[in-house]
């Protein structure tokens, strides 16, 4: 089976440097745009089954990389939804290291020892984003083709897991807006990474695509 893992598109919090988690936020201009850009690349790519975060930037973001052609396989998923930052969400990093400073260096320096105020762990994002991984493959053959649209921090642990690196290492790897991961196994259990963080859909080679927050 291959695995299409995308990230969704930019938010206007996301331009801001913005924490937003679990807060529904909406794509921007911007994001719309890269998420057509991605069903551009998808147009002539067969896929089997299309499934995201039930969040409207994910799910939008995958209705306009499936296209108006494809839209009706799209399956929302609960467990693909963005970590949950608790008190953190809609806060600037800036605010954040006035009022939390300890955590938010911990959040950089040792993100797998860190409980979000009011929020969650990595570990409760893997918990729940692995087995929404395994229902979306469930029952996909050896040539079939999965697309997953979901978030940073849900896509981190995921591929985390799959490379084998400790949580710790979430940090060592970019995931840019509606940025494309292929993986391909003979199940979900054994997945390996083809393509890592592409998004040449609308970035340069050389170009920069990162967000300011998460």
């Amino acid at each position: 089976m291959r695995v299409l893992l995308a990230r969704h598109g930019e938010t206007a919090w996301n331009a801001e440097g913005r924490y937003q988690g679990q807060e529904d936020i909406p794509l921007s201009p911007v994001g719309e745009a890269q998420a057509r850009s991605l069903g551009e690349r998808l147009r002539d790519v067969h896929i089997d089954r299309a499934v995201a975060s039930p969040l409207v930037r994910a799910a939008r973001t995958a209705e306009l990389a499936l296209g108006p052609e494809r839209v009706a396989m799209l399956t929302t998923d609960p467990g693909l939804m963005e970590i949950s930052h608790g008190e953190w969400e809609g806060l600037l990093a800036s605010e954040i290291r006035e009022r939390d400073p300890d955590r938010l260096r911990a959040w950089r320096e040792s993100p797998h020892d860190v409980l979000m105020p009011q929020g969650e762990s990595l570990q409760h994002v893997l918990d729940r984003a692995w087995p929404a991984l395994e229902r979306a493959g469930a029952g996909l053959g050896a040539n079939d083709t999965l697309l997953v649209v979901a978030h940073d921090a849900v896509n981190r642990v995921l591929l985390c897991r799959i490379l084998g690196l400790p949580l710790q290492n979430l940090w060592s790897f970019r995931q840019a807006p509606t940025t494309l991961n292929l993986l391909e196994g003979d199940d979900v259990d054994h997945l390996e990474v083809v393509r890592l963080n592409d998004c040449s859909h609308h970035t340069p080679f050389f170009g920069e695509a990162v967000h300011r927050a998460l």
